[in-house]
């Protein structure tokens, strides 16, 4: 089979090396462009999200590029992540694509489609193929995840000096090149001492604590959020977020044994929201409340727009907002979305976090 899925993040890198190791050849999308955007606005419903938008692109590309077989995940709940793949099918076979689309749907969506793909992609592969090419995989996503938090951490210290993105970038391509788990570790470890060692260089400056929430897909795709993290690091802003490739593994398709990430979830969010309301609408406000426990200058919600979970979860924000006096901004994208309008919300609201933590620190020395 000649594989293809969508992109999300770097999440390109630990699938290609899954379904390699499995014995399939892997088409990649090109990376998400403005052709990208093009594509899937042209044939998506007018009032579809953005990622059912870009994913469509991404798979008229790769199917042209002479991919035959599309691999796209399910969901369950209120969220229309669901019914994607059904649509996006429906879709590219009235254009005249042929292929076969193996869908991945959760525990909970039943196990009819799940176990479909599971026989299709691994019947070539021996017991052992299989555990090495999901170890291979699973190594990567967690390095990936590791690299990216040290990255954004360390960032706004060092930037505008460009090294620490050129170090970044020779990190995450060395990542997708290696497939033996003992160099991968070699890697990490390497990168982790060029950063820290770069951090140690520059002279130490205050920086503002921001956290991500919102949408997976939106927080964790730099092209559609418009390079959100880098921003923020060019503004010396250190970016946090919980949502990440591992954690929503960990979570979604193993979560009987981390327990811990929905107990912190519901834990955190029942104050305001008890209610499970699909996608990461109550994720997003659990983290909304832990950036005003741990004393955090902001918040960034990122959302497709017409997104369900995360309307109903911004509908509770400005409430946790004046609880915790907590600046909140609300960045609502679709395809329409200019990068320069993007910019310039971000300057003004870290420059309202910048007066606010002045203002802040000025009261404490006076107390």
């Amino acid at each position: 089979m000649r594989v293809t899925f969508p992109h999300m993040g770097q999440l390109s890198i630990p699938v290609k090396a899954l379904f390699e190791g499995l014995g399939h050849e892997v088409v990649v999308p090109p990376v998400t462009n403005k052709f990208t955007f093009e594509l899937g606005s042209k044939y998506a419903p007018e009032f579809a999200c953005l990622p059912f938008k870009i994913n469509l692109g991404n798979f008229i590309e790769a199917l042209e590029a002479g991919a035959d077989t599309v691999v796209m995940g399910g969901g369950v709940g209120p969220c229309r992540f669901g019914y994607y793949a059904q649509v996006q099918r429906e879709i590219l076979q009235d254009l005249g694509y042929n292929f076969q689309l193996l869908l991945l749907d959760p525990p909970g969506a039943g196990t009819k489609e799940l176990s479909k793909a599971i026989k299709l992609l691994a019947e070539a592969a021996s017991p052992g193929r299989i555990l090495s090419a999901l170890r291979l995989a699973w190594v990567k996503t967690r390095l990936l995840d590791e690299g990216n938090r040290l990255y954004r951490m360390q960032a706004p210290y060092i930037l505008p000096d460009n090294t620490v993105r050129q170090i970044y970038g020779d990190f995450l391509d060395q990542i997708d090149r290696e497939n033996r788990v003992n160099r991968l570790l070699k890697i990490y470890s390497t990168f982790t001492v060029k950063i820290n060692q770069l951090r140690k260089e520059v002279k130490p400056k205050p920086v503002l604590r921001v956290k991500i929430i919102g949408e997976i897909y939106m927080v964790l795709e730099p092209k559609v959020n418009f390079d959100l993290e880098d921003r923020l690091s060019e503004l010396g802003v250190e970016a946090h977020r919980q949502i990440s490739m591992s954690g929503w593994v960990e979570e979604h398709l193993f979560g009987v044994f981390f327990p811990h990430h929905a107990k912190r979830r519901k834990c955190l969010a029942k104050p305001y929201l008890s209610a499970f309301v699909g996608g990461h609408g109550q994720e997003t406000v659990a983290e909304t409340v832990d950036a005003g426990v741990n004393k955090y200058d902001g918040v960034i919600q990122v959302l497709p727009f017409t997104c369900m979970p995360e309307i109903v979860a911004q509908s509770v924000l400005p409430e946790i907002s004046r609880d915790f006096a907590l600046p909140i901004l609300y960045l609502v994208l679709d395809e329409h979305s200019a990068e320069a309008g993007i910019h310039t919300r971000l300057e003004a609201f870290v420059d309202l976090m910048a007066r606010k933590k002045r203002a802040r620190d000025l009261r404490a020395k006076i107390m």
